[in-house]
């Protein structure tokens, strides 16, 4: 792909979204959107990222807004409600909408977040399924709702089998990311019956981690493009959940062209952030609809966009621009380089 740093911030527009609640030690969602020839792409890594890590980013939005995604095979797939680490009166609360305002049945619930002790993560898992089921019950459905937990990697193996002795209880689906290392999660395979699902580790190309998963977890920013992380799915061969990463409406149109693209059904994604969004990049932020996002390119809404970028400041816009010159020097120019036009 013929691209260079120039034609990226050409009609760069940085932009900062609001969040309904705290997410990930963060209230707002910062990024860029790239325009091209192909529509737009979303440049938003997280800002612990090195330049390296970015690079991956940047190349998953040029792909996005000068190259090509894989072709598809459905046009909308399911996803899950994400529940934020939340009290748990407010998080059965977000749970009870989840179903009766966007259909969703499925639901990732967070945990072992920063000062939490075990009792905390369990008061939440308790309103999350009593909430959640009451909703279900209330529509006919005698099903009960499916639970995710996700750990973002805060557990040693001694504590995370701990938890997951009371947590499994109300009857998990998998945990996602219970522990910080490799090494860790192997050992916690040994000591409890609850699939594993990882990320981060996958992310980095570890082949231990996939001896330590059950389930993969692919996100496209941070694995570099659509392209490259079905090809991940493929070589992986198991169980995949295509997930987001706090994504603008953009963001979230490449990870549901990833979904849209494996060979069969895919389990709910976790593609709902949308739900945590006060404002997005388009005038309505992307929620399920029925369980459920549409698949299809996002162009923004102008005046949506000029609210976001006006929300950043000039001082945080030059920063990001900055940023995307810097992932492209630390290997995205050469990623790039090598996508398929």
């Amino acid at each position: 792909m013929s691209v260079t740093v120039q034609d990226l911030l050409h009609d760069a527009v940085p932009y900062a979204l609001p969040l309904l609640h705290r997410f990930r030690g963060i209230t707002v969602r910062e990024g860029v959107l790239l325009r091209g020839p192909s529509g737009w792409g979303d440049f938003a890594p997280f800002d612990d990222y090195s330049p390296r890590g970015c690079a991956l980013w940047l190349a998953a939005a040029a792909e996005a807004s000068f190259g090509a995604w894989p072709e598809t095979v459905r046009d909308r797939v399911p996803v899950n409600a994400i529940i934020p680490a939340l009290p748990a009166a407010d998080a059965g609360s977000l749970a009870r909408r989840a179903v009766l305002e966007h259909g969703c049945s499925t639901l990732k619930v967070k945990v072992a977040a920063l000062g939490e002790v075990l009792a905390d993560d369990e008061a939440r898992l308790v309103a999350v399924r009593d909430a959640a089921d009451t909703a279900l019950r209330s529509l006919g459905r005698t099903d009960p709702a499916r639970l995710r937990i996700d750990a973002n990697g805060g557990w040693s193996t001694e504590t995370a089998g701990r938890a997951l002795r009371r947590l499994s209880a109300y009857d998990l689906e998998y945990v996602e990311q219970p522990c910080p290392t490799v090494e860790e999660t192997l050992a916690l395979r040994r000591r409890t019956d609850v699939a594993i699902a990882l990320d981060e580790s996958v992310r980095f190309a570890d082949p231990r981690a996939l001896e330590a998963a059950d389930i993969v977890i692919l996100k496209v920013a941070p694995l570099g493009g659509v392209a490259a992380a079905l090809a991940l799915a493929r070589e992986w061969g198991g169980p995949v959940v295509v997930s987001g990463a706090l994504d603008s409406a953009v963001g979230l149109s490449a990870g549901l062209a990833l979904a849209a693209a494996l060979a069969g059904e895919p389990p709910a994604c976790g593609l709902g952030t949308g739900a945590l969004l006060a404002r997005d990049v388009v005038s309505e932020p992307r929620v399920p609809r029925d369980g459920y996002l549409s698949v299809g390119r996002v162009v923004p809404d102008f005046d949506a966009l000029m609210a976001a970028r006006d929300l950043l400041g000039d001082e945080r816009a030059r920063w990001w621009k900055q940023r995307v010159v810097d992932a492209w020097v630390s290997g995205g120019a050469d990623l790039i380089e090598g996508l398929a036009s």
